[in-house]
């Protein structure tokens, strides 16, 4: 006010009247990030991006990432996402025996988004819609897709759907398996190695063991990982 007006108000007076007011409170009672923390292994992210190949065509890939465990649990390539293409993507990866009880995404198909919304209530979840042209909403799949650009179709150029779900698949295999996590505290959503072999030294690897690569994909990347030497 003293900005504006050049009038003084006692901040007990402006808090008196905001009690009355102010902003509404959340439907749910709590912030999204809470909701997060308190189902992690519950909620599952999943949306579409596009990748263009050497001629010029536009396929659409879709991710779903289970957020509790950064898990990327499916992955599918097509160039034209309908109504029926997507319910099947759902009926591939959600089997009805794990503990997911919620869906979030922004938008799945080009088509009938209405159709999917209920296929997705008869697999028994509930959807959790985010808000068009929002993609903080959906923060944790959109930092999956920014992961996959960055880290692998930047550098490369599928030649064709075929091509480009075998690029996928090996970066997903890298993505869960061997690509440390800082949400995780730099673990992985699928641990190949369960433990590593103490070795009593910080600059030494433990007797008998050396540092094997792996090149993913194509030597984009590379893993590495403790091995027995052979005898």
């Amino acid at each position: 006010m003293s900005l504006k007006l050049g009038l003084l108000v006692d901040p007990r007076t402006v808090g008196k009247y905001l009690k009355q007011g102010g902003r509404p409170r959340q439907p749910f009672g709590h912030r999204w990030a809470t909701f997060i923390h308190n189902h992690p292994s519950a909620v599952v992210a999943c949306d579409l991006f596009t990748s263009v190949t050497a001629t010029f065509q536009v396929l659409y890939v879709f991710v779903a990432i289970e957020i509790g465990s950064r898990r990327i649990l499916y992955d599918n390539v097509t160039d034209d996402p309908t109504a029926d293409w997507a319910r099947q993507q759902f009926r591939e990866f959600l089997d009805g025996e794990s503990d997911h009880r919620y869906i979030s995404f922004t938008t799945v198909t080009a088509s009938s988004q209405s159709e999917v919304d209920a296929a997705l209530k008869g697999f028994g979840l509930r959807v959790l819609k985010t808000p068009v042209r929002s993609p903080m909403a959906n923060a944790y799949c959109q930092r999956v897709i920014g992961s996959i650009r960055r880290e692998c179709l930047d550098y490369l150029i599928p030649l064709n759907e075929r091509h480009l779900k075998r690029i996928l698949r090996e970066f997903i295999t890298h993505y869960n398996c061997g690509r440390p996590h800082s949400a995780l505290g730099a673990g992985f959503p699928e641990p190949i190695q369960a433990t590593v072999p103490a070795s009593g030294h910080r600059h030494r690897l433990p007797p008998g063991h050396r540092v094997a690569q792996t090149p993913v994909p194509g030597g984009l990347h590379h893993e590495y990982r403790l091995e027995k030497d052979v005898a």
